[in-house]
């Protein structure tokens, strides 16, 4: 099992930019795909981005193509999602994930068995 902590949230301007890291501990980091997933209030979680096992391979929601960019470093055990173009939409708590994969290319955007608390992205207009 891999331990997930999140951080980097907080109040931005609608344009302005955040980048959010999230820490892994616990078993290796190597051949987990990582993913972030956001939830707003009434609304049900939803997929943002993910990234491969080896870091070559990257997908994104359409809502945030072209403005947010996932990677992650392996020296450091930690993924991030740089967000910049924020909308008052992209308000939410944003979790963190992480996944055993067999492919180093493929990119999951389901079935993540680990997660991190959440941090408050709140984008204010």
């Amino acid at each position: 099992q891999v331990q997930l902590v999140e951080s980097g949230g907080g109040l931005v301007q609608a344009g302005g930019s955040l980048r959010l890291s999230c820490a892994a501990s616990g078993r290796t980091f190597s051949k987990y795909a990582m993913g972030w997933f956001r939830q707003a209030p009434g609304k049900e979680r939803e997929f943002v981005a993910a990234i491969s096992w080896r870091g070559g391979s990257t997908d994104y929601a359409d809502s945030v193509k072209g403005r947010f960019a996932i990677s992650r470093d392996g020296a450091k055990n930690t993924v991030y999602l740089q967000m910049n173009s924020l909308e008052p939409e992209d308000t939410a708590i944003y979790y963190c994930a992480s996944r055993i994969v067999f492919s180093s290319d493929y990119v999951p955007h389901a079935d993540f068995t680990s997660w991190g608390q959440g941090t408050q992205v709140t984008v204010s207009s």
